[in-house]
This record gives structure tokens, sequence and C-alpha cells, in this order.
């Protein structure tokens, strides 16, 4: 095995990885309180850990909504570039037509 590629620093990674998620999975299975990030215990009662995966759920709710905003925009401009320049011309006056 190569020790020297980035394959090797990708492995290390998500070993790492699925190794805190297994962890903490069976943690949460056996009753036992999870880690954050940082290694230190969130419980159930600690009012700033229920406040912080409050923020952490609103978060992630305002970037899948953006990222959805994104997706749609990034389409749009993905069917400018590959369309033909004569249909993308038309569907602009069409639609300046429209606004008069």
């Amino acid at each position: 095995m190569d020790m020297h590629g980035p394959g090797f620093v990708v492995a290390i990674i998500m070993i790492s990885l699925t190794a805190w998620l297994l962890n903490n999975w069976i943690r949460a299975r056996h009753g036992y309180s999870v880690s954050d990030d940082w290694g230190r215990n969130l419980s159930k009662e600690d009012p700033a850990a229920a406040r912080k995966v409050e923020l952490l759920s609103n978060e992630n709710a305002r970037l899948t909504g953006q990222i959805g905003r994104l997706e749609e925009r990034i389409a749009v401009l993905e069917r400018i570039a590959t369309d033909p320049a004569t249909r993308t011309a038309h569907e602009i006056e069409s639609l300046r037509d429209r606004a008069n």
C-alpha cells in the first residue's frame, strides 16, 4: 500500500469518522450521552446542549434551503450554457413580449 498518496489520508479520515459515528451510535443505543466533535459529552438534560442542537437544526434547515436555491440557479445556468444561442434569444424575446 502506498503510504504517501492522498488515498491514504482519505482512508485515515474515513476510518476516524466511521469510528466516531460507531462510538456515538453504540453510546446512544445503550442510553449514554453522545459526544460532540471535540469529545465533550452532550447530555439531554444540559440546556446549553439543547440550545446548541436547536441552533444547529435551524442552521441546517437554512443551509438546506440555500443549497436547493443554488441547485436551481446552477440548473438554469447549465441550460443557458448548453442550449443553442438562437433558442435562448427566442426565450428572452418571448419574456420581453410577455412583460409588455
